[in-house]
């Protein structure tokens, strides 16, 4: 799989996982403001703009590791574009991050971890 491949899949189980958690998912891959955020979650009535992060090895660090300043920057701008665009303010929303490690390379046996308000 190529680094596009992999992101489409680790969006797609950390979409699952979150669906799994009674949260609704709004949005995938949105796009505004020069960033992207992976997924837009909604749980309890907070929004969370969601960075997901799946690796398939510790070479690079953790996968949460990847989420620099400057991404954290990306994605709170295309966040208030998103607020502006849906008329929500007011509304409350957190950063999180999705981070999956997956060691052995199967669904069955990968680390999927949850960090809510990663960033501010």
């Amino acid at each position: 799989m190529n680094s596009v491949d992999l992101g489409n899949y680790g969006e797609s189980i950390a979409e699952e996982f979150l669906r799994a958690k009674d949260y609704a998912v709004l949005e995938r891959k949105y796009r505004a403001g020069g960033g992207e955020i992976d997924l837009i979650a909604e749980s309890g009535g907070t929004i969370a703009f969601v960075e997901v992060k799946y690796r398939k090895g510790l070479g690079f660090g953790y996968p949460r590791e990847a989420v620099s300043p400057a991404k954290q920057r990306r994605i709170k701008n295309c966040a208030l574009c998103y607020v502006a665009e849906r008329g929500m303010t007011g509304r409350d929303f957190r950063f999180d991050v999705v981070e999956i490690l997956d060691l052995s390379h199967g669904k069955d046996k990968m680390t999927i971890e949850h960090i809510e308000n990663a960033f501010m």
